[in-house]
């Protein structure tokens, strides 16, 4: 099957480029002698009124033969002079020539579009969780309900997402519901620094981010104090806990509410609990029910629902000894750097180079900003508080083509998975859809060019460039995936493919350009023998670079077939 996807997914994209050029030779009135799919021996051939259409042996390309008095073999007929490329005004030259990759550029809009096109519900504009030391820190609640941004209403979490990412460091005004009332907060995003693409490209954008999480965590709790009493009525970390006194408990903020409203009466916890929590843990694990008999310390109020999320947490940890799982590791690699330092499965993390380590993924971003030091963790076991030094590690691997990067990497996760989202139903579906078929199709466009200037600047190692074989891998793997991940992977490469032929290299279309160029400067165009001087020139660089990529290719396939011999020698 995997032949069969790569004969679909280059046919699709080759039928789409050549359709540009032939639409538009048609629309201008240029005689087209042969449209073909392929190249070599004619497979199929249709005889249409004065166009030939063929689908050749040979995959890998095709072309559009027009009528140019230059390469005719027999005299042109008189009817037929006007209807030669070169008897073309050089504005629609340009465009015949630019169509090609044109259509490269609009045919994953179209892809990305019909991915989107079947959904008919987004993330409601909801928080769920608030990130600590964010600008909302302290501003926003868990369960707030987000009505406007600056006047601006808000339907989607995507539509908050993009009204605080295009308004960095700019004070706004956010209308929000709370507990059936409506709240008005004032928030600055700050302008972050994202990465986008491969981390090889070192691609980032600016953003406006205020630290909401529109998911609401699990009900998974952290105990890491064996005298409290959670601990004493045999609750562990990495319990989700799934009721109190009978009432179905399914998101961590409720289990709080519940917890902080308990004055100290005795209450019956029932919860799941994984059965290899000491070994790994991931988002799907066996869990075994448990019941437990909870018997918080006493307080004389109650805590109000309207206070901070911080503070009803603090309550409900000093009384029971429970909170979120968060800090806790959860997998931890032997040999690694935190392994040799002693931490383990179960630690809870209190600091980071005597900094309070307050959200995991703060912590991770602080370490890879200086991978190459030597950092100090401190943490707590059963009680006991605990440090040591360690240092991230460089590792080398490969993805699904065999592809070798390097980067540094913190070995050690926290298990904090999240409940089932909630959803509301978007109201323009379809404009949705082209919406963010035009939004990927810009992000695609813009790490491939990345991609092309690192390779100029030698930034990025011509050992990246890939040729036919995984090409022939990624349209295989992704058939196999399904038909979204079929057109995703079409779609980027639908990207390549217009920007590729845009590079001013003669034989391809961004030659066809240049020299279109020079004749608009010189009002004349190259003489006969410069162009073929300049084609010979550009497909012998075209060589060379379809000989490189087929070397990495192989090499790729190489490296990957000696590391599944050595594994089974």
């Amino acid at each position: 099957m995997d032949f069969v996807y790569f004969v679909l997914f280059v046919s699709i994209l080759i039928f789409i480029h050549e359709s540009g050029h032939f639409a538009f030779a048609k629309i201008f009135g240029v005689k087209v002698l042969t449209f073909s799919i392929g190249f070599g021996p004619t497979l199929i051939r249709i005889r249409g009124r004065e166009t030939n259409y063929c689908i050749a042996l040979l995959p890998f390309g095709g072309f559009v033969q027009m009528l140019e008095e230059a390469k005719a073999k027999e005299p042109i007929l008189p009817e037929d002079l006007t209807r030669t490329f070169e008897a073309q005004a050089l504005w629609k030259r340009v465009i015949i020539v630019l169509a090609g990759p044109a259509m490269n550029l609009v045919f994953p809009v179209l892809l990305y579009t019909a991915v989107h096109v079947g959904e008919t519900e987004a993330l409601a504009p909801v928080v769920g969780a608030v990130i600590p030391g964010k600008p909302a820190d302290g501003k926003l609640l868990p369960k707030d309900v987000l009505l406007s941004i600056d006047g601006d209403s808000v339907s989607t979490f995507r539509d908050v997402q993009r009204a605080f990412a295009n308004r960095a460091n700019v004070p706004l005004r956010v209308t929000l519901e709370r507990d059936g009332h409506e709240v008005s907060v004032e928030l600055t995003a700050v302008d972050e620094a994202v990465a986008v693409g491969p981390t090889e490209l070192e691609l980032t954008d600016h953003v406006g981010q205020v630290g909401i999480v529109p998911r609401f965590y699990l009900p998974i709790i952290g105990v890491s104090k064996p005298e409290s009493p959670a601990y004493k009525a045999g609750l562990r970390t990495f319990d989700q806990i799934t009721a109190i006194n009978g009432r179905t408990v399914s998101r961590y903020v409720d289990l709080i509410d519940e917890l902080a409203k308990n004055k100290g009466d005795t209450i019956v916890v029932s919860f799941l609990r994984p059965k290899n929590a000491e070994s790994s843990l991931v988002d799907l694990v066996v869990m075994d029910p448990g019941v437990a008999t909870l018997t918080p310390f006493s307080k004389e109020t109650t805590k109000s629902h309207a206070e901070n999320i911080e503070e009803r947490e603090a309550d409900v940890l000093l009384r029971t000894g429970i909170e979120g799982s968060e800090l806790y590791v959860a997998t931890i690699a032997e040999g690694s750097g935190e392994w040799n330092a002693g931490l383990r499965v179960g630690d809870r993390l209190t600091a980071l180079d005597g900094n309070p380590v307050r959200f995991w993924r703060t912590m991770e971003s602080t370490l890879l900003k200086a991978p190459k030091e030597l950092h100090r963790l401190s943490w707590v076991r059963l009680g006991v508080n605990m440090d040591g030094n360690f240092q991230l590690r460089k590792e080398a691997w490969s993805d699904n083509f065999s592809q070798a990067y390097e980067r540094f990497v913190f070995r050690t996760n926290h298990f904090r998975p999240f409940a089932k989202d909630k959803l509301v139903e978007l109201q323009h579906p379809l404009w949705n859809a082209i919406r963010r078929g035009v939004e990927e199709t810009k992000s695609a466009m813009r790490v491939v060019s990345v991609g092309f200037a690192r390779l100029v600047q030698g930034r990025m190692s011509l050992s990246s460039v890939s040729g036919p074989i995984t090409l022939y891998d990624v349209a295989g793997e992704a058939g196999a995936r399904g038909g979204t991940t079929f057109a995703w992977a079409m779609a980027m490469t639908s990207v390549n493919l217009g920007l590729i032929n845009l590079v001013p290299i003669p034989v391809l279309d961004g030659g066809h350009l240049l020299f279109f160029a020079i004749e608009w400067v010189k009002r004349k165009p190259l003489s006969r023998k410069a162009r073929e001087l300049s084609s010979l020139v550009g497909l012998g660089v075209l060589l060379l670079l379809m000989a490189l990529a087929f070397k990495n290719d192989v090499t790729r396939k190489w490296g990957a077939f000696r590391s599944q011999n050595n594994e089974i020698m």
